[in-house]
């Protein structure tokens, strides 16, 4: 397996036709639920990756990669938009994103500049005074629930697959001399939370997989959970933990099912990247690999994401550039960098003015070694109206995690040191060694939100 994979890296490193006027292709892959230590070439002890542990072998890995908002629907549209939650406003159960914002979104802006943009999988999103087909040119949404889809002839397919068959099509259909953007966002490996049996039904290409590994157990366990105010004890990071991990039982089959899921994704790139060598594209196509949010995986006895810990907020994100020359190549890069920096990112690639309300920064000064600097800080929220799902917002900075559950009564306060407690199991919100950083802290919040919703366009 390894050999047949590094003769079609070679490939990708050697073949392909590039485009008359440089700019290359922009590939991009996003995965749901699937947190930063979730592969290979992060260090996973058992999780099998190949086809992206070698983008990394040959491109980049960041190791401090965060989302903005850990939840799928406003994440997926920070992506979209170069916006904060806070800003663009989207989530489950909120307007759709303004149609100023959709207008300047990086499929809309690169397909006005020439390139032919397509999408496939989970949308996950709702745009307002406007269609998907205006800002694709090719859009084929698949959903979960379920994951198996009825064919024609009778069989039944998974949306990981059928997202992999599609994306094969598209190239196949692709112009040589055009340039194309297309993005791949896979439902897996969400959960279908309306069947409390099978919780991560996997693709037929990992059928047998981790059947007698031993399955790693949470990291943190039962006294991170106790170290929890009653709110997030109560809420649904811990009610969906009861329906999927509370039981030696039940988290054993569904880590081996969530495993699966995972490495049917991998291999559903696999066959993307033979589409790309096949049709020649191969050369000039830029590879990006990320996730819309983390996953606790029992961690703290918790399940799901949206809270603000490094289990829910960090993801996963490789950049692999056939261009790059050696010295760009199987690095790991660990300044901060955030999603709402790939738009800007997928724009610079393709020459495209950066749009000033864009609230991310290109990561190509970092790709191509002009600086070290990442972010710095962040501001960071969750503002779905749910009831078992506390609001909060807050600053990341690095080494200081502040967080604030301002519909609490009174509102709570979380304070973290990420290098005296990486675990984060402390709060040092009543530390008076912290006075200092909690007051800026708690300035700096309140100045983002202000800022980041006047912002806001309708």
């Amino acid at each position: 397996m390894r050999v047949r994979l590094l003769l079609l890296f070679l490939v990708l490193l050697c073949g392909g036709i590039a485009h008359a006027d440089g700019r290359p292709n922009i590939l991009f892959f996003l995965v749901d639920d699937q947190r930063n230590d979730t592969l290979g070439c992060a260090g996973h002890p058992v999780l099998q990756t190949p086809h992206v542990d070698l983008l990394a072998a040959e491109g980049t890995r960041f190791t401090n990669a965060y989302v903005t908002t850990s939840i799928c629907a406003a994440s997926r549209a920070s992506i979209l938009t170069g916006l904060y939650e806070r800003t663009h406003g989207y989530t489950f159960g909120a307007p759709p994103i303004a149609g100023a914002d959709v207008r300047e979104s990086y499929p809309a802006l690169l397909r006005d500049a020439g390139y032919r943009t397509g999408f496939i999988g989970k949308f996950g999103v709702n745009i307002a005074g406007l269609k998907p087909g205006d800002i694709f040119d090719s859009f084929t949404p698949l959903e979960r629930n379920p994951y198996f889809h009825p064919q024609p002839d009778g069989s039944n397919r998974h949306e990981t697959d059928l997202a992999a068959d599609h994306a094969v099509a598209f190239l196949g259909e692709q112009a040589k001399d055009e340039p194309f953007c297309l993005s791949i966002s896979f439902n897996a490996a969400h959960a279908e939370d309306g069947d409390l049996e099978d919780h991560y039904p996997w693709p037929p290409s990992t059928d047998g997989m981790y059947e007698t590994c031993d399955i790693p157990q949470p990291r943190l366990g039962e006294d991170y959970f106790q170290a929890l105010p009653e709110f997030l004890q109560t809420s649904m990071n811990r009610i969906r933990w009861h329906w999927r991990w509370d039981t030696p039982e039940k988290y054993d089959k569904n880590m081996r099912a969530y495993f699966r899921m995972i490495t049917g994704v991998d291999n559903a790139i696999g066959r993307v990247l033979e589409a790309l060598k096949t049709d020649g594209l191969a050369e000039n196509t830029i590879i990006v690999y990320a996730a819309d949010n983390g996953y606790y995986m029992g961690d703290r006895g918790l399940a799901g994401k949206w809270s603000h810990f490094e289990e829910s907020m960090r993801i996963p994100m490789i950049v692999y550039d056939p261009r790059a020359g050696s010295a760009q190549r199987g690095r790991t890069l660990d300044p901060m960098v955030l999603n709402i920096d790939l738009p800007a990112t997928f724009l610079d690639w393709g020459g495209v003015a950066v749009p000033k309300h864009y609230q991310g920064a290109s990561l190509q000064p970092l790709l191509r070694g002009e600086t070290e600097e990442g972010h710095t800080e962040f501001f960071c929220e969750h503002r779905m109206n749910h009831k078992d799902i506390p609001k909060w917002e807050g600053v990341h900075t690095g080494q200081y995690v502040y967080a604030r559950y301002y519909e609490q009564q009174p509102p709570y306060e979380f304070l973290h040191d990420l290098r005296a407690d990486p675990t984060e199991k402390q709060n040092f919100v009543d530390d008076d060694a912290y006075t200092k950083v909690l007051h800026d802290l708690q300035q700096k919040t309140a100045a983002m939100s202000a800022h980041l919703m006047k912002e806001k366009r309708e």
